[in-house]
């Protein structure tokens, strides 16, 4: 059995110190499979891989990290391309290529069958959830996935590719329902339900159906909420080069945890052990330019 990520890899164009901006390899769905990978665990990615140079250069890096890619689709399709700003504290956003790429090419003839695979548990989030006419076909194959195995859901808000605030929601409310576990930053609880406390939003999340709700607020710490109540960890304290990644890493942690120690058993000191080690992730990935998550010898103490 194995732990499945699903969703998109594409090249992230960071500016350099002179504003030159150079290609690193990212997507949250990526960036999330290599911190697992870091840490050990048997990964499987899947996502439409592109033989162009940037997708030659997305698979190096994914297989140099022990992804395993025997599930992705190789397409002839482009690459897509996401263009970072970075504001003066180092936070990115973001101006997509999408239409037309490898990346968003999804299908039911070739995503693999949970029936056969059987998988742990899958993650999967950010813009294929929301880009059609894939996300529609994620969705149908995710309703299979979850006869077998807990699905993590990572929304991963980008208004610069659907502003559209109604139908935004609407995607995600569909995704959270049929959820175990959501990660949100509180930028996406902020934009997605502007005025309402992100407690009471996770608390409805538990009650239709969700074990737990993990809210991510950068420099002030992560909160998990689960039935039993909130557990709360600060943040790490680290000299920030950029925020690309960061999320991604929270995301890959609460997955480790759930493989292995399982979903029930995170509540009260064992969330606050598995969050404290995903600020201390989080804080690591922060610390590098570009999303390079902890290998496992950098948590060995955590």
């Amino acid at each position: 059995m194995s732990i499945w990520v699903c969703g998109e890899v594409l090249i992230d164009l960071i500016p350099s110190a002179d504003g030159v901006r150079v290609p690193h390899v990212g997507g949250g769905p990526a960036n999330t499979a290599k911190a697992l990978a870091r840490l050990g665990h048997d990964v499987h990615f899947i996502d439409g891989i592109s033989t162009d140079e940037y997708g030659v250069a997305a698979r190096k890096e994914l297989l140099d990290d022990e992804v395993t890619l025997d599930l992705a689709l190789i397409s002839d399709k482009p690459t897509c391309l996401a263009i970072i700003s970075l504001d003066a504290n180092g936070s990115a956003s973001y101006e997509f290529k999408i239409d037309g790429t490898a990346t968003f090419d999804f299908n039911l003839n070739w995503l693999p069958d949970p029936s056969r695979y059987k998988p742990q548990v899958l993650h999967i989030g950010t813009l294929v959830t929301v880009i059609q006419p894939g996300a529609d076909v994620l969705y149908d194959w995710a309703m299979q996935v979850a006869e077998f195995a807990p699905i993590v859901f990572d929304p991963n808000i980008r208004p610069s590719v659907m502003g559209d605030h109604d139908l935004y929601e609407a995607a995600v409310e569909k995704w959270a329902a049929l959820s175990s576990v959501i990660k949100v930053s509180d930028d996406d609880m902020e934009w997605l339900y502007p005025g309402q406390n992100y407690a009471d939003v996770a608390k409805r999340w538990i009650n239709d159906g969700a074990a737990l709700v993990v809210v991510t607020r950068g420099l002030h710490g992560i909160i998990g909420f689960t039935a039993d109540g909130a557990v709360e960890v600060d943040g790490a304290k680290i000299t920030v080069a950029d925020t690309v990644g960061a999320g991604d890493t929270v995301g890959a942690i609460i997955v480790e945890a759930m493989v292995e120690k399982g979903i029930l058993a995170l509540t009260g000191d064992e969330l606050k052990a598995t969050l404290h080690r995903a600020a201390v992730a989080a804080g690591i990935t922060c610390s590098r330019k570009g999303a390079q998550p902890p290998y496992k010898h950098e948590l060995k103490n955590v």
